[in-house]
Parts: structure tokens; sequence; C-alpha cells
């Protein structure tokens, strides 16, 4: 063999030797940042009650400069209603300046039924789904929460004299009561029952409230499109509505609305757990009535999925970013950052009674780490959502 041949052998050992030794790092070690490559982006929606935590974990995961294929990772968080939210993605409205398409390579919506919504309309246009429900992309909840009565003490006081309990029938009784406060038994400095409910155009919230009022009124836990129809339930539901002071007035943060404008607001209403819970402080600092929790019959529970759009507008390597962000969300400790803000974690490693736990600092407030009620509202479908949409935007938006 002559020496051309002994050096060209060498080269190509050299060059094998050179990949596989690439190959072995990225095994053990992790993609190999390179400085000149463009970052991958994750672009996240997020419905408002969690993104302040999201939108933290984001920051913390981008200080890491996790990498991917050789890119840096970089995750950005925009808050959103999962209303407004749902409608972009029937419209096809997730768009850039210049109209090239925007699609967030995730949504964590407030609840897994506007996932199968969102399904049902792109399997019309697609003839597939664009949200998973199983496999290694699926739709996986990050945190919980659920719906509980927040109610000013003084009034809950009342109404427990009154009706012995607080229940969406038992609002509605004393949202009608024509004497107001003085007819129930309260102060007559109180004026008439206030009752306080997200506004359902800018918060899903607020539509579920509607649902989990029709589920005790007609006490069961499915809702149908002829339920929320029918004239005798649309005339009680109008007067229980009417009964809230203001929906313009009303911002997608209902109970921060609460904590800054106290009884102007309202006496109480059905609203996230850990608003109320995030929120505690800031009531019983301002006003010297404090809120407390009940818990409803019938729970309606927020689960938070994190969903990853599985459509080409998103790259491959910009779906697998995002379950590397999703999995960071349930890494121990963020979860445990999750807990500090009155959600209840998914990752069983995490205790919700430890530490500064907003559910044991709130316990005389009513607050529970294990709630009894087990009944669980089930979720309406597209055409019930719509009606109730529909009977609040002629009965009740405008007023």
């Amino acid at each position: 063999m002559n020496r051309t041949r002994l050096i060209f052998f060498a080269v190509v050992a050299l060059a094998l030797i050179v990949v596989g030794i690439s190959f072995l790092l990225q095994q053990f070690s992790g993609s190999i940042p390179n400085p000149t490559a463009q970052p991958i982006a994750v672009r996240v929606v997020s419905a408002l009650p969690i993104e302040p935590w999201v939108a933290d974990a984001a920051q913390k995961f981008n200080a890491e400069k996790r990498t991917l294929d050789g890119r840096t990772i970089v995750v950005t968080v925009t808050p959103m209603d999962s209303v407004t939210a749902l409608g972009k993605y029937d419209r096809g409205e997730f768009t850039l300046s210049d109209s090239r398409s925007a699609v967030p390579t995730a949504w964590i919506p407030d609840s897994r039924y506007l996932i199968e919504l969102v399904n049902a309309t792109q399997s019309e246009k697609l003839g597939r789904d664009v949200f998973l429900t199983d496999g290694e992309y699926r739709a996986r909840p990050i945190v919980t929460s659920l719906f509980a009565w927040g109610i000013y003490k003084s009034r809950d006081q009342v109404l427990e004299k009154k009706f012995g309990e607080v229940n969406w029938k038992t609002i509605h009784d004393a949202a009608i009561a024509k004497g107001g406060w003085v007819e129930l038994g309260g102060d007559p400095k109180w004026g008439y029952f206030k009752l306080i409910v997200p506004n359902p155009n800018k918060n899903a919230a607020g539509l579920l409230a509607m649902v989990s009022a029709a589920g005790e009124y007609y006490d069961k836990t499915s809702i149908a499109t002829e339920d929320v129809t029918n004239p005798k339930f649309q005339s009680w539901l109008k007067e229980l509505m009417s009964s809230v002071t203001d929906f313009s007035s009303l911002s997608s943060y209902t109970v921060e609305d609460l904590a800054l404008f106290g009884y102007s607001v309202g006496d109480g209403g059905q609203l996230l757990e850990s608003d109320l819970l995030v929120n505690m402080g800031g009531i019983q600092t301002r006003w010297a009535d404090p809120l407390v929790i009940v818990y409803p019959k019938y729970l309606t529970w927020f689960d938070f999925p994190f969903t990853i759009w599985m459509g080409p507008e998103t790259s491959a390597v910009e779906k697998n970013a995002a379950l590397l962000f999703q999995k960071f969300l349930l890494s121990p400790p963020i979860q445990t950052l999750a807990a500090q803000r009155g959600f209840r974690p998914v990752n069983t490693e995490v205790n919700i009674t430890g530490g500064d736990s907003l559910f044991k600092k709130y316990e005389a407030q009513g607050a529970r780490v294990i709630v009894e009620r087990t009944t669980r509202m089930r979720a309406p479908d597209r055409d019930t959502l719509n009606a109730l949409r529909r009977w609040f935007d002629l009965n009740i938006k405008g007023r």
C-alpha cells in the first residue's frame, strides 16, 4: 500500500472518529450548543389564571440556556383568556403582522374540554386532530384548581342562617329578595345582594359558572343544549345573573377586582380556588371583613393541560422543545412554586401542606387540602356552550 492510500485511509478514519465522538457527546451530554444556530422559539399561549406561574417558569427555563440539536431553546409566554384563544383557533387568526402563520407551539387552556372543542372544529376541516389525547405529545395537566364559593364572612353568616347552606339556588333566592339584605336578615347598609361572576366573554370561568348553576338547578352533572334553552331555566338564570353589578366593568381578573375594590364589586361568587387563595391576604389587608371559602356540591375542575400543536405550522424540533418545557413545568421545584400560588400540583412528589402552604394558612377561612365532595360536573359540548354564550349576549351583556 503506497503512502497516498495510507494518508487517505488515515483521513477517513480520523473523520469517522470525530463523527463518533460527536455522536457520543450528544447521546451522553445532550446537544452541543452552536452559537451561530438560530434559537428554537417555543411560543406558549397560557390561560390567564396560570400565566404568572408559567411566565416565571419560562424565565427560569430560558436562564438555564437549555439546548436541543445544538440550538438554544427560548420560551415566550403570551397571556390570553381561553375564550379568545378558542375563537382564534377556530377562525385561524393566529398570525404575525406580515400575515405569516403564527400558531402557538403550545396552548395551556383552563380545561381539557376546550382542547376537545378545537379538535372537533379542526377535524371537520382537516380530517384529523391537532391536539393529541394519548402518546408522548398528549395533552397533560400541569396543575389543577376548582371552583369554590368566595363570600365575605359577614354575608356568609347571614346566608347560612337564612338558608342553611350556600349554593346556586340559595344565591338565586338572595339575589331576588325585593327587600335586599334587610329581608335576608343582614345589614341595611349592604343594599341588595351582588353576585360575582367572571365575564363569560373575557374568562372561560364565566361560562363554567353558568354551567355549574345549571347543574345545581337540574341537580345533575351533565348539561345539554335543551337544558340551557329551557325557558324556565333561562328566566331563573336571568334573575341570578342580573344581580351582578356590572359585567362591563369587570376585568378578566375577577378576584383581583374583589381584592382592590371590595364590596362594590360584589358580596360573593363562585370563583377559582387558586385565585381566592392567592388574593386572600390582600383582601384581609384592605378589608376588615375576610372572605370565606365554601366548596359546592358539584365540583368544577380546571386541569390546565399543556397541549402541543401537532399541525405542520410548527416544526418537529419546536414540538420536541415544547415537550422539554412541559417536563420542566412538571418538575418538583416548579410544581412547588405552583403550590405557593394556590394551585394543586399534579406531581405527587409535591406536598401542598408543606412550607408556605396557602391551603394550611387559610384553613380557618374554609380552604381544604382534601375536598370530601367528589361529584364532578362534566364538560359541556360546543352546542351547549354556544347556546349559553348567545343567551348571555342577548340577555345580560348589554345590561
